[in-house]
């Protein structure tokens, strides 16, 4: 088995495959071109996006953007990632529906091996990032590898998502931990 199909698997694999650094290195390009573009240049802007991402429908990334791959970053319709946003997508980073994330929100797949021998050795692992639809995730959090977020869940600003939250709570801290539960109606509206 490939290094890349163990890496999108969640298995140890070896982060200095020839082929996992062009493709970081592409990634890195195209990322460094579209936060050099001016805002109103907006088509250029979203053309360069879309060759690095999977996108279901419109989406608004504001400059600076960083992640890892992008072809492991799946952005549902209406998705808004503000300012700074970074994403070490080792492995899937599915986001939602209408789901709006805060700037300087750093959400990570990539893990490291507690074992200080393997960990010297280079090997790395992932575990994928869920986030749900209409989800509202507060600037300066982080969102750590095997999270998965329920549907129109809001995350206060600055939490460290250590867990998974369910549908329908607000939740911050760290560790982030649920400060209520949403009634539907609060969450129909919009």
């Amino acid at each position: 088995m490939k290094e890349k199909e163990k890496m999108i698997r969640g298995e140890n694999y070896d982060p200095a495959d020839p082929q996992l650094v062009l493709e970081r290195y592409r990634a890195n390009r195209i990322c460094m071109r579209y936060n050099r573009k001016a805002l109103n240049e907006i088509h250029c802007r979203h053309h360069l996006l879309k060759r690095l991402l999977k996108t279901q429908g419109r989406f608004w990334i504001k400059p600076p953007f960083y992640c890892d791959y992008g072809y492991n970053i799946e952005l549902g319709k209406e998705v808004v990632l503000n300012y700074g946003v970074t994403i070490l997508d080792v492995c899937l980073v599915k986001i939602g529906d209408h789901t709006l994330i805060g700037p300087q929100v750093q959400i990570y797949t990539a893990c490291h091996p507690i074992d200080p021998l393997q960990r010297k050795a280079g090997i790395e692992f992932a575990k994928p990032v869920t986030i749900g639809r209409n989800v509202w995730i507060g600037g300066g959090s982080i969102i750590l590898p095997g999270v998965t977020i329920g549907d129109h869940t809001v995350i206060g600003a600055g939490s460290v998502v250590t867990r998974s939250l369910p549908d329908h709570v607000v939740a911050a801290g760290n560790p982030c931990r649920i400060l209520r539960r949403l009634e539907i109606q609060e969450c129909s509206n919009g």
